[in-house]
């Protein structure tokens, strides 16, 4: 089992932060432009029971992935699980931890690819470095997004 993390401090409130992982076109806002993804839908919003489901490509093969929420704690944490895709397993734990008026945004990921070890000794350090990439992405989007938010409604503020 391989695992990856990426934590970073949003300067704006939980409730904000959730907010926008709420937004309808939350995952095409999060996707990096130069992942080959498709989003062929999402249902749910956050709760247990939500669904996403991608067409990612390997290459030039298309590979169907599809996510469904096992967790969810407004305003806490939701929890992402393979339902079928590339992995041979994966759980996505999205974590919102209030740090005075500020947000501690973690991602935590546990996932094996399919036949075990050897191909997770090979190719481990590889995902690694791409889900980096991705969230480093993902993270620099909510904090511009959440923060930018922040300012304007300080700004309203008499």
């Amino acid at each position: 089992m391989l695992h990856f993390q990426k934590s970073s401090l949003i300067y704006a409130p939980v409730k904000t932060v959730w907010q926008f992982h709420e937004r309808s076109d939350i995952l095409q806002l999060l996707t990096p432009p130069w992942q080959p993804v498709q989003i062929v839908r999402r249902t749910g919003g956050l709760g247990v029971g939500a669904l996403s489901e991608f067409r990612i490509w390997l290459g030039p093969i298309p590979v169907q992935w599809v996510a469904v929420h096992t967790e969810c704690v407004p305003y806490q944490h939701f929890v992402d699980e393979q339902q079928s895709g590339p992995m041979a397993y994966w759980r996505h734990r999205h974590q919102f931890e209030a740090q005075g008026s500020h947000t501690q945004l973690t991602d935590t990921i546990a996932f094996a690819l399919p036949g075990g070890k050897t191909p997770e000794a090979l190719m481990g350090w590889w995902i690694n470095s791409r889900l980096e990439e991705m969230f480093q992405y993902r993270h620099r989007v909510t904090r511009n997004q959440c923060q930018h938010q922040g300012t304007t409604a300080e700004r309203d503020l008499p």
